[in-house]
């Protein structure tokens, strides 16, 4: 095992003090001796704190033979260190929300957990040790790579994520960013330990490196706490070299064409655009949104309301060198490409024949500007979101580049779309010869230092209360009253940007009433926001934006949710729009045509997909509704029928037979006007009665035998197992606590549960297993244990034999009081970083309304698993887990394997 950091000189015991470089809008910049930046953004609204470390190395720095070498460090330094020898169980002891990715021009870590100072010392130590000591193993090597194998195949799954690789390949010669990030399969199962160490030890350092903590922290102790640990390394003799490698201009178009099994056609349209930091990159923006906008965009009208596609989608990719703008479209079966192909391109690059308005371009502008400012409302999203900018040249570009797009005009837009979108400089077609090549020079990255000089931001956001989000203060801070048949919950607080969060239950109908009614119901709710008795479609979404606030609606069965996210200046007027939506919804019948069509295209791409149809399986099986019934589960085929079957006079029954306020629960979360809001619901929605009783569905199960079925996914690299144990078990019950905890303890604890342990740590066979345990409040017989793992077709029977010794290893020895004490610290921290999420916060409240419960029963849940012993955890494994009554489902092309095998 090659240790070339235990080589290093001694550490400094006392750097110099960090130096402070620049503030912009609460975000403070220090630099380290050894060349490393610090970014501090403290938010005492909020409970949790994140560290998130950004290494200046991606896939754009690879060289030949190093494909996906940045993403296999990635899994690697999870690995350990001599100090930190399981990192996957210390992340779990300490309740972390944690993850790494790897992209073009960056990796990053990052951590979020509980703020206190044991948790924040623990990641600035985790993260300082494993920047420069991790084992980086042959041992290690040899598993890991099997399971970055299986993270690769379960990508080629999609014909659609394919293609897009496959665009973007084509689209770059020379430049790295033409080359996936996951890497090259041979590159990555054949690298030569020294050549990964080598690469390591190369970019992992404290002058390549970003630290960045956001959250609720100490500024002067955090600062005094990174230097001393990050500070003590030293700074590396080697010297990075400068990347010069530029894309020559595209002269001519390019076509890739992919050849698999699928169950939709799709096209891909890819076009070269400057770097992000580039001034050309926020009219970029607005014209993609000036595109692929629902409804406005001009895609969107030009094959969906045309029938043409399903589905448009597209996006610019932000980067340090100039990159890619792509365009998606999914075209069914039944319909032409050629046509769609047509449309697409003409849409797109004679976009300037069809001038834009500056109310289109200001509604896609207050459009992604309501987003960012949503998004900066969040220290945490902030935290992870400085990555990218980090990765472009300069963190202050996400209040740069925001300030940009507020000047994007609409002669900047048409420039833009004349500029870079046109045939020579487009990846989709055949070559052909062009006797004058039109093409698109792409400008070079600005001079950052240049105008970023003097840069301070524009913008100031109220930095909200520090919140103790246990139970007790939740239930001291609650105010619960009764509105005509709603319960309302409100929870006032100060909060970062004023934002508002609210969730609305509204429950209705009875099992007979609801007969042929479940489809129905799921279409109406996504069809509130298509247009009510004043605003079209449109004008709601405008509204929205302009409101600055994100609005949804589900509906299932006999309920209606809807999730409100505003600031406290526009709550009010969010509500009264809800309550328009809600009360004077249209449901034009154009609408529900693209809807229907919507959701037939997302059903018939699941028809060759494993996780799909390894789920769907064993759902049926286990279905004991019949086929009236609004939860009985229809196959694809059942689906598609009954989505064509449902007509705009089912819909509009539906809402007027059933919708109303006689039953509901309403959490409101934030910084709000109590006195206010519920005046408004009282209001709105206070004599807004249900036109039928509501009576609670009472579950039904049926008694099978387990069944063990293989199913054949021709053409699909990754294969899909899926299990379920059926438990007689609710939330309320003794046992519950204990049996929560094994299944914590067995696959449901991330990366340091057995499962993952066993099967992916130890033998690599999956990049995905793991478990859950899931069971209703009011009824026992909808308990069940569920299991999954993606893997390779030909570890099938490796996976089987694991999966079942760890099962049956679990009732029969039990766990150790290692694994307890471990699961019990890292779980409960968990829940309290949940219940500090204010989204999380309202739905628990309406789901513990529902059940006539208030938060104690959160901290019930809580103190019986902090006194759960050994002996009852082992007691419960024991009482429930049983691998001879585990139906199991696999998914995948097994055929092939068969077949190689047969050679």
């Amino acid at each position: 095992m090659a240790q070339k950091a235990a080589a290093k000189k001694p550490a400094v015991k006392t750097p110099p003090a960090p130096v402070k470089v620049t503030s912009v809008e609460g975000i403070t910049e220090y630099k380290l001796a050894n060349g490393m930046r610090v970014l501090l953004f403290p938010d005492q609204s909020k409970q949790t704190a994140t560290v998130n470390i950004t290494y200046l190395v991606g896939s754009k720095f690879e060289n030949y033979g190093e494909t996906g070498m940045a993403h296999l460090l990635e899994h690697m330094v999870f690995k350990g260190t001599p100090k930190h020898r399981n990192v996957p169980q210390e992340l779990n002891a300490h309740g972390a929300d944690f993850n790494g990715t790897t992209w073009l021009d960056r990796t990053n870590y990052y951590e979020t957990f509980t703020s206190n100072d044991e948790n924040l010392n623990w990641a600035l130590d985790l993260e300082a040790d494993r920047m420069v000591n991790s084992f980086i193993a042959k041992t290690e090597l040899d598993k890991e790579f099997s399971v970055v194998r299986n993270e690769m195949e379960s990508g080629e799954n999609s014909p659609q994520r394919v293609l897009n690789e496959r665009v973007i390949s084509t689209m770059f010669l020379w430049h790295n960013y033409g080359k996936s990030t996951i890497g090259n399969r041979a590159d990555v199962e054949k690298v030569p330990i020294d050549r990964l160490q080598a690469f390591y030890h190369k970019y992992y350092q404290p002058d390549n490196s970003v630290l960045t903590i956001a959250g609720k922290f100490d500024q002067t102790k955090t600062l005094a706490a990174i230097n001393q640990k990050f500070g003590t390394i030293p700074k590396p003799a080697r010297v990075l070299p400068a990347n010069y490698t530029v894309e020559p201009t595209q002269d001519g178009e390019r076509m890739v064409t992919l050849r698999r099994v699928g169950d939709i056609q799709a096209i891909s349209a890819g076009y070269h655009v400057p770097s992000g930091p580039h001034p050309d990159t926020q009219p970029l923006n607005v014209l993609v949104g000036l595109l692929t906008d629902q409804p406005s965009g001009r895609l969107y009208k030009n094959l969906i309301e045309s029938k043409k596609a399903t589905s448009v989608g597209g996006g610019d990719y932000e980067t340090a060198d100039p990159g890619v703008a792509i365009f998606d479209v999914d075209v069914p079966k039944d319909k032409s490409l050629d046509e769609a192909k047509e449309i697409l391109l003409n849409t797109i690059e004679k976009f300037s024949a069809e001038k834009p308005t500056a109310p289109e371009v200001e509604r896609i502008r207050n459009k992604q500007l309501k987003n960012i400012e949503l998004a900066l409302n969040s220290s945490q999203n902030v935290g992870l979101n400085l990555s990218e900018y980090i990765a472009q040249g300069d963190w202050r570009l996400l209040f740069y580049t925001r300030d940009q797009l507020k000047n994007v005009t609409p002669g900047d837009v048409v420039r833009v779309a004349d500029k870079y979108f046109k045939p020579s400089n487009r990846t989709l077609g055949v070559f052909i010869p062009t006797e004058k090549p039109d093409r698109a020079e792409i400008p070079a990255t600005p001079d950052l230092a240049a105008m970023l000089k003097g840069y301070t931001g524009s913008q100031t956001i109220a930095q909200g209360e520090a919140f103790d989000a246990s139970p007790a203060n939740i239930q001291k801070r609650l105010v619960t009253t009764k509105v005509g048949g709603i319960t309302l919950n409100m929870l006032t607080k100060q909060t970062r940007g004023e934002s508002v969060i609210a969730t609305m239950s509204f429950y209705f109908g009875t099992e007979a009433a609801l007969q042929n009614k479940g489809l129905t119901a799921s279409l109406t709710a996504a069809m509130l926001n298509k247009g009510t008795k004043s605003k079209t479609r449109q004008q709601i979404q405008d509204e929205l934006d302009r409101l600055k606030a994100r609005v949804g609606f589900g509906g299932s069965a006999n309920n209606l949710s809807v999730s409100i996210e505003a600031n406290k200046t526009n709550f009010p007027a969010v509500l009264k729009l809800v309550s328009e939506i809600l009360k004077e919804a249209t449901f034009p019948g154009e609408e529900l045509e693209k809807l229907k069509q919507q959701r037939i295209a997302a059903v018939e791409q699941q028809r060759s997909e494993p996780t799909n149809i390894a789920v769907n399986e064993l759902q049926r099986y286990m279905n004991p509704y019949a086929k009236t019934d609004p939860r009985y589960v229809p196959s694809i085929d059942e689906s598609i029928e009954m989505t064509k079957a449902v007509s705009e006079g089912d819909v509009k029954s539906y809402y007027k037979d059933f919708y109303g306020a006689s039953n509901g629960y309403v959490s409101i979360v934030g910084d709000f006007d109590a006195a206010q809001a519920k005046s408004l619901i009282t209001q709105e929605f206070g004599s807004w009665k249900s036109p039928q009783a509501f009576s609670r569905l009472i579950p039904k199960r049926k008694d099978f035998a387990p069944l063990i079925k293989n199913i054949e996914t021709p053409d699909k690299a990754n294969a899909f197992f899926f299990a379920i144990q059926p438990l007689q078990i609710s939330t309320k019950d003794a046992d519950y606590p204990a049996l929560l905890m094994a299944d914590y303890i067995i696959g449901g604890g991330a990366l340091n549960s057995r499962m993952a342990n066993r099967i992916r740590q130890k033998e690599g066979i999956s990049y995905g297993v793991g478990s859950g345990l899931s069971a209703g409040y009011f009824d026992q017989n909808t308990g069940m244990e569920q299991f999954y793992a993606i893997y390779a077709p030909e570890n099938a029977s490796r996976l089987d034999a694991a999966f079942k010794e760890e099962v049956d290893k679990a009732v029969k020895e039990g766990f150790t009081d290692q694994e307890v004490a471990e699961a019990k610290k890292g779980y409960l921290q968990s829940r309290s970083v949940s219940l500090a999420q204010d989204n999380a916060l309202a739905g628990t409240l309406n789901t513990y309304a529902y059940y006539g419960e208030n938060i104690a029963f959160w901290q019930k849940l809580d103190d019986a698993v902090s006194k759960l012993t050994t002996a009852q955890i082992n007691a419960a494994a024991k009482k429930y887990y049983d691998s001879s009554k585990i139906s199991i489902i696999k998914a995948g092309d097994f055929a092939k394997k068969k077949a190689a095998e047969a050679k």
